[in-house]
């Protein structure tokens, strides 16, 4: 479990998440050295790890949510084989291991969605259904993080961290080639060295840093802290695929994103138009949660709960890559 320092320093770096570590420590009131090896117990322990990633709200980017039904035989290797792909994220076993979640997008040097929904998927032995949901709005996840972990630093804390962002400005030209080479490189370590990063843009350091702030204070580019969620106390996760009303779904799916048992709410297309993310303490939280919370709003036609197991790949990459120095600003 997580004391309030680690917990200060993982509110920190989902506020900015390549502010230095001396900038950390002055808001923590520490040591930049104990910063340092707090950050790195935390990678070793519980797989902290910073991402860079493009928003799709800025970039009209289209995200597809993908639904996998299997044989038990066939599930492991095949939500494996779809964490490894650049065009995925957020990969999860479901539903006793036998139904695979993904979200699917066209990443840097991914080859089109669209070969993996019509191609791919179907050609692969042991799938006995199929379903695609298209991603239409967010309106919990992405840029605003899951609150259980944004309730360590003070509000004095947050604005001298934020005070350090770049300032917001007009809307970004469109993303370059090297653009993308540069939010790849970010999805494997949000915090490589701006030397890495002119290595794998072509441009200098201060180009680079240049155009990250600018990228950064458009909000076409944030950064997503990913750590283990049982550190927080959460044992129990599921996907709550729902029905709602057309007329109802946004004001549901807004008062669903105030709930601090959610991580992500979404609107989608499909039979179900509205998914959640829960998580909770133990499976009798889950139930409190679906029968008081959920249950008291009688604008929920439907709802489905799937228990996830196994979360495979998250927002960033599945690895680091090779040539990225281990060293953190």
């Amino acid at each position: 479990m997580l004391d309030e320092l680690d917990r200060g320093l993982i509110h920190a770096l989902h506020i900015d998440g390549r502010a230095p570590f001396s900038r950390v420590a002055e808001v923590l009131g520490v040591s930049t050295q104990t910063v340092t090896r707090r950050y790195r117990r935390l990678r070793a322990e519980l797989g902290l790890r910073v991402v860079g990633l493009l928003d799709p709200a800025q970039t009209n980017e289209t995200q597809w949510m993908v639904r996998l039904t299997t044989t038990p035989a066939t599930a492991q290797s095949l939500a494996h084989s779809l964490a490894r792909r650049p065009d995925t994220s957020w990969v999860k076993l479901t539903s006793g291991g036998t139904e695979i979640f993904a979200i699917v997008h066209p990443g840097p040097g991914a080859e089109p969605s669209s070969s993996l929904l019509l191609h791919d998927i179907p050609r692969r032995s042991g799938i006995t259904a199929v379903s695609a949901h298209c991603l239409l709005h967010t309106y919990l996840g992405g840029p605003t993080a899951w609150p259980g972990r944004l309730r360590a630093l003070s509000d004095e804390q947050r604005d001298r961290l934020r005070a350090d962002l770049p300032t917001p400005g007009a809307a970004a030209p469109p993303l370059t080639r090297a653009d993308h080479d540069l939010v790849d490189l970010l999805r494997h370590d949000g915090r490589a060295s701006y030397a890495d990063l002119a290595a794998a843009t072509g441009w200098s350091q201060a180009t680079v840093a240049r155009r990250l702030a600018d990228l950064r204070a458009r909000e076409v580019v944030f950064f997503d802290v990913e750590v283990d969620s049982a550190a927080f106390g959460v044992t129990t996760q599921a996907l709550l695929w729902m029905r709602i009303a057309p007329a109802h779904l946004d004001h549901v799916a807004s008062v669903l994103a105030t709930h601090h048992e959610l991580a992500a709410v979404v609107a989608t297309t499909g039979t179900t138009n509205l998914l959640a993310q829960a998580l909770c303490t133990d499976p009798a939280d889950l139930h409190r949660y679906l029968t008081r919370r959920l249950g008291a709003l009688d604008e929920i036609l439907a709802i489905e709960t799937a228990p996830v197991l196994h979360t495979l790949k998250a927002s960033g990459h599945l690895t680091p890559v090779a040539r990225l120095s281990t060293r953190s600003r």
